[in-house]
């Protein structure tokens, strides 16, 4: 069952609901024991028909994180195609064509090395931590 919220919807994984019973959440003590914390108190608020709040701060993205997130994404996505770190950096960055004895001292190349570096260890596994708030 699907609660939408307009800060986030609410997912519910039931067996059989008795209405007479009250309902209760299980925790699992783990290392995201906080953030599910969080997300049971909004699920509980909204429950009752109040404003669900904002999602858990772990669980949000600052514009920053979120364009660089993206340019990870368009950044291995152009590496997987076959595009020279040059040509991702030309696609993602507005800077002036610069000579090669310019390119391989550039900020904008190191930058770019690490969105596609970065971005491949999110494919392999490190999204998990993106997941949980980290």
């Amino acid at each position: 069952m699907v609660i939408a919220d307009p800060d986030g919807d609410h997912y519910l994984v039931a067996g059989a609901i008795d209405p007479a019973q009250p309902l209760a959440i299980l925790l699992p003590l783990d290392d995201n024991f906080h953030i599910r914390t969080e997300a049971a108190l909004r699920f509980q608020r909204r429950l009752f028909g109040r404003a669900a709040g904002p999602l858990p701060r772990a669980l949000t993205l600052t514009p920053r994180h979120r364009l660089r997130l993206v340019r990870m994404v368009r950044a291995l996505d152009g590496r997987s195609a076959g595009a020279t770190y040059r040509e991702i950096a030309g696609v993602l960055f507005d800077t002036p064509r610069q000579s090669a004895a310019e390119w391989k001292t550039s900020s904008i190349r190191a930058q770019t090395i690490r969105l596609v570096k970065d971005a491949q260890t999110m494919m392999h596994g490190g999204y998990l931590r993106l997941l949980a708030g980290r």
